[in-house]
């Protein structure tokens, strides 16, 4: 049973300088404070993989207060004598490293710690952080809001791109995927949920814990947490697959419909994608004023009111791409995104709507009417980090798709799906990847105008190339 997080006064940070004298010699260099990512520079951490996120969170959403424990076990790619962490604002109480209080301090997003020895290349270790205050909502570069939000009942925790920094400490790139268990305390009456299985709910003293565990690999901006007051509704699916829902009571009617093609949405995605990758699946539907997107947070989406078919369908596909099969850097978007639209075509070209070919057709012929930029950038290499969730990457990025699909024929094409769903997954790719897999799949197939006049060109494709 999980029990409640102690507030732990917070410590004097010892600048990192010091540290270089409390050692005989140091053998190892600092891990990179960010892994160079073409759009998030300063996300991720270099010198270091999790391997498991073990979280304990306790929130007090009339003080608007939380306090953590982060517990995290690492593995270190390279000899360290620092290495850092990203977390966004939150003061921060003790750092151990191996059970030993180490030294760190603090510059905007990056904790950095230095433990008191150093550490080996392949070692694995683990590293602690208690930490209290009032978590942050952050605004990212495309307007939109992420991080901590708070809602009428409570709060709803969202994390792409880098929001997942502003509540718990980690290497937040996607390129670092592990294990998460998460102890989540909160006043009676409220609900905890999260990612991956429930696999504990106890109430004593006025607060209710509620622990949660995803055993698959996920990328930390697929971590989510909400509380409030929720309806929950469990069931299962195909070979008991567990179906946890929590929906704002405001939402229930207008939801209960949809969520219940879950199930059914689940099927016809096995049939198109492959097996199912996670051990549980379901959705969060909340009252999330002011945020105007879905997000595929992993075996559980959440939606900010009530959802229609599409946006399941959506979000659904996403648990295979995006989700499992996770992209290296966030250049690779599309491959999220693309995957994602284009699985909303077959889908209402398989229950009596319009043809991927006629959804198509329809795009090239007159898209920038409804997109107004369709055609400003290429999917794979979106113009900044303010452009990743527009519609090149989305329309476009289907587009590219369907060429494939016209080039190969449609079994090839779903063996492509498929195929790269299983080759890829839990793991990362990028889009060199994905074009090489292409190519491997369909030999003697010319794909070269598919990718320079749909994948990387500038412009609107000539009808030529269409």
């Amino acid at each position: 049973m999980a029990r409640s997080v102690r507030l732990v006064p917070a410590l004097t940070a010892v600048p990192v300088a010091l540290a270089l004298t409390a050692c005989g010699g140091v053998h190892g260099g600092p891990g990179g404070s960010g892994v160079r990512d073409p759009y998030f520079p300063k996300a991720g951490n270099g010198g270091y993989d999790v391997t498991h996120y073990g979280l304990r969170v306790d929130y007090d959403p009339s003080a608007h207060q939380l306090a953590g424990t982060a517990t995290l076990t690492a593995r270190a790619t390279e000899a360290l004598s620092a290495f850092n962490l990203d977390l966004l604002g939150l003061e921060v109480g003790e750092v151990t490293v191996g059970g030993e209080t180490a030294r760190w301090n603090r510059a905007g997003q990056e904790l950095t710690v230095r433990p008191r020895e150093d550490l080996d290349e392949g070692e694995t270790f683990r590293v602690a952080v208690s930490y209290t205050g009032e978590p942050e909502t952050v605004t990212d570069p495309d307007g939109s809001r992420e991080g901590w939000l708070r809602t009428t009942d409570g709060a709803l925790a969202l994390g792409e791109p880098t929001g997942s920094m502003t509540w718990f400490p980690g290497n937040h790139h996607p390129s670092d995927k592990a294990a998460y268990d998460l102890t989540v305390s909160v006043p009676r009456g409220l609900r905890a949920v999260s990612n991956g299985e429930l696999r504990g709910e106890r109430t004593a003293r006025g607060r209710t814990t509620f622990t949660w565990r995803t055993a698959e690999p996920m990328a930390s901006y697929l971590a989510t947490l909400a509380i409030g007051d929720f309806d929950i509704s469990r069931s299962t699916a195909r070979d008991g697959l567990p179906v946890y829902t929590a929906v704002d009571p405001v939402e229930k009617e207008a939801s209960r419909a949809v969520l219940a093609r879950i199930p059914e949405v689940l099927r016809w995605a096995e049939r198109r994608f492959g097996p199912y990758p996670f051990s549980a699946t379901g959705a969060i539907v909340d009252r999330a004023v002011g945020i105007g997107y879905a997000l595929e947070t992993q075996t559980r989406p959440v939606f900010p009111g009530a959802p229609d078919i599409t946006l399941l369908v959506h979000e659904v596909a996403h648990q295979w791409y995006g989700d499992s099969v996770t992209p290296k850097s966030w250049r690779d978007m599309w491959l999220n995104e693309g995957f994602a639209t284009y699985a909303e075509w077959m889908w209402e070209e398989d229950h009596g709507g319009e043809t991927a070919q006629e959804t198509f057709d329809a795009l090239y012929d007159h898209g920038e009417q409804t997109y107004e930029d369709l055609w400003s950038f290429p999917p794979a290499q979106p113009s900044d980090a303010a452009h990743l969730s527009e519609a090149p990457v989305y329309q476009r990025g289907a587009m590219v798709l369907h060429k494939v699909r016209q080039a190969v024929g449609d079994e090839v094409f779903g063996d492509i799906l498929r195929g790269w769903a299983a080759a890829h997954r839990h793991g990362n790719a990028d889009t060199g990847d994905f074009t090489a897999y292409v190519e491997k799949q369909a030999p003697g197939t010319d794909f070269d105008g598919i990718w320079e006049d749909w994948l990387y060109g500038e412009g609107k494709p000539p009808p030529s190339a269409r």
